[in-house]
Formats: structure tokens, sequence, C-alpha cells
């Protein structure tokens, strides 16, 4: 068996409002990633509890989090400030950015 070759590569993390997702989704493609992941969010912060157990009153308030791996650090760094500079001010949200190990970099 052939030896494991991890890659360095940067992870985007945004949790926000469902609302703004489509929104996100397009900065994500457009700086270049190839893909993100989105996920069902629920958790307490600063702007209240939201759980999945009672649905928001409006659907679109409701968390996601979405996860974007990319090989260039720049380009997460890209995403990361072009989503909070579009829409932090008026939209609950936070992102982080982490590095990370891949396999197959050529996905990312």
């Amino acid at each position: 068996m052939a030896p494991i070759t991890p890659h360095k590569a940067a992870k985007v993390v945004i949790v926000t409002e469902k609302l703004i997702e489509e929104k996100i989704e397009k900065i994500i493609l457009d700086a270049g990633a190839t893909g993100y992941t989105v996920l069902d969010g629920s958790g307490k912060g600063a702007h209240s509890l939201r759980t999945r157990d009672r649905p928001s009153v409006v659907a679109g308030f409701a968390l996601v989090r979405i996860e974007v791996i990319v090989a260039d650090r720049a380009i997460a760094d890209c995403i990361a400030e072009n989503v909070s500079d579009g829409f932090f001010e008026n939209y609950s949200g936070i992102i982080y950015l982490d590095e990370v190990e891949v396999l197959r970099r050529e996905k990312f």
C-alpha cells in the first residue's frame, strides 16, 4: 500500500442565516473554490438561541453552516473578507479559518 501524503489547505467555516446562503455560495464560487458543503445549524450566540427543534418564525432566519476547503490560503482569505464585509453588518454570522490537511489535493 502506498503511503498517504497529506497536503496543506485552508478551511473556511461560515455560520450565518439561511436567508443569505445563495449569495454566499456565489462569493465562494466566484473566488475560485471548486465546491462547498452546507449543513443545518443550531446554537446559542449574541443573537439568541436557535434550535432545530423550534423552527424560526421565518425560515430564512434558520442557521446554516457553510464549509469550504481550498488549496490556496489567499482564496480562503478572499472568501472570508467578502462575506464579512458584504453581510455581517446586517446579518448575524461568524467566520473562522483553519489550516487542514487533505488527501487528493487536486479536488481543492
